[in-house]
C-alpha cells in the first residue's frame, strides 16, 4: 500500500472523505504537524489543561493582599490591666506635684494604732514622723530629706524621754539602709517614682479600698525575681487631686485622717544634728551584766 505526502497545510480534495491517516514518524519532517481533521481534536484536548492552569496563573499575577490582622495572643496584657496602670501612674505623677501636710492613721496586727505625719513642703523637702520606728516599735523616729542631706532623728516619747536629735545618714537622694527602714515613708517618697515609671516590673490591676479607706485603689504587684523589689507589693489607694488616701503593704494599713493643712516652704528638722549611731528598726538584745559576789 502506497501514501502519499501532501505538503503542510494543504486542503484535502474536497470528494476525499476525512480518512485520519497519518504517516508514519520517521517519514514525516521534524516539526510538522499533521494536517489531518484529527490535529483539531488534538488542540482542544490541549486547549483542557491550559484551562484549568490559567486561574493559577492569573492568582500568581494578582497583587498582593493585604495581611489578615494578627490575632491577639494569650501573652498580651489585658487592655483593663493597661488602663489601671495608666491610671495609677497619673496619680502617683500628682502626688509627687502634691504639698501637703497629713496624718495618717497607722494600724498594725497586734498594736495600737499609731498617727504618723507626712510633710511634703514646696521646695521638695519632705519628712515623716514615724511612731515607734524603730527599737522594735519602743522609740518614734522621723526620716527627712533636705537640700542639707538625709537624715534620722529621734523623737521624745514615754519610753525615751530625751530631746530629739538628729544623724545624717547621706545624700538627700540617698536610700535609707534596711537596717534602719521602718518603711512607713516610702508611699510618699521614692515609691511614687517608681509608680510613674512605665519601665517598672510592676502588675496593676483595680481594687477595692481597705476598710475605712477612700479613694480609687490599685493592687500592684512586682513581677520581676530580683530579691530587692522597688516596691512593697500591695493596695494603693488616691483621691482625684493625687493625695494618698490609704497604704497596705506588709508594714501595715495606712489612712488618710482629716484633711491635709497647707505645706510649709520648707521642713524643719525635728532637733539639732549630732553625731552619733542611727537607731535600728530590730528591738535591741537584752544587756546581761555578769556579777560577782
Amino acid at each position: 500500500m502506497r501514501v502519499h505526502l501532501r505538503p503542510a497545510g494543504a486542503a484535502s480534495p474536497p470528494a476525499a472523505p476525512p480518512q485520519p491517516i497519518h504517516p508514519p514518524a520517521s517519514s514525516r519532517p521534524a516539526g510538522t504537524a499533521p494536517a489531518t481533521p484529527g490535529a483539531g481534536r488534538g488542540a482542544r484536548w490541549l486547549a483542557v489543561p491550559l484551562a484549568l492552569g490559567l486561574p493559577a496563573l492569573l492568582a500568581a499575577c494578582a497583587p498582593d493582599q493585604p495581611a489578615a490582622a494578627p490575632t491577639p495572643s494569650a501573652a498580651e496584657p489585658p487592655v483593663v490591666a493597661d488602663a489601671a496602670r495608666d491610671e495609677l501612674a497619673g496619680l502617683a505623677a500628682a502626688a509627687q506635684d502634691r504639698h501637703l501636710v497629713a496624718a495618717y492613721t497607722l494600724r498594725v496586727p497586734d498594736a495600737a494604732d499609731r498617727t504618723v505625719v507626712v510633710t511634703s513642703a514646696t521646695d521638695g523637702s519632705w519628712r515623716v514622723d514615724v511612731p515607734g520606728g524603730a527599737l522594735g516599735g519602743t522609740a518614734d523616729v522621723s526620716f527627712a530629706a533636705t537640700a542639707d542631706g538625709l537624715f534620722q532623728c529621734s523623737l521624745p516619747s514615754a519610753s525615751r524621754p530625751e530631746p530629739s536629735t538628729c544623724l545624717r545618714l547621706g545624700d538627700p537622694d540617698d536610700a535609707v539602709p534596711r537596717r534602719l527602714d521602718p518603711r512607713v515613708q516610702h508611699p510618699f517618697t521614692d515609691w511614687l517614682g517608681v509608680l510613674t515609671d512605665r519601665r517598672s516590673p510592676l502588675a496593676v490591676s483595680p481594687a477595692q479600698p481597705p476598710p475605712g479607706a477612700t479613694g480609687t485603689c490599685y493592687s500592684v504587684e512586682t513581677t520581676s525575681a530580683s530579691i530587692t523589689a522597688p516596691l512593697d507589693p500591695g493596695i494603693y489607694c488616691y483621691d482625684p487631686e493625687g493625695t494618698p488616701t490609704a497604704v497596705r503593704t506588709a508594714f501595715g494599713t495606712l489612712l488618710l485622717t482629716g484633711t491635709p493643712a497647707p505645706p510649709p516652704a520648707t521642713v524643719q528638722l525635728a532637733g539639732p544634728v549630732v553625731e552619733g549611731e542611727p537607731l535600728g528598726v530590730a528591738t535591741p538584745e537584752p544587756e546581761f551584766s555578769s556579777e560577782t559576789s
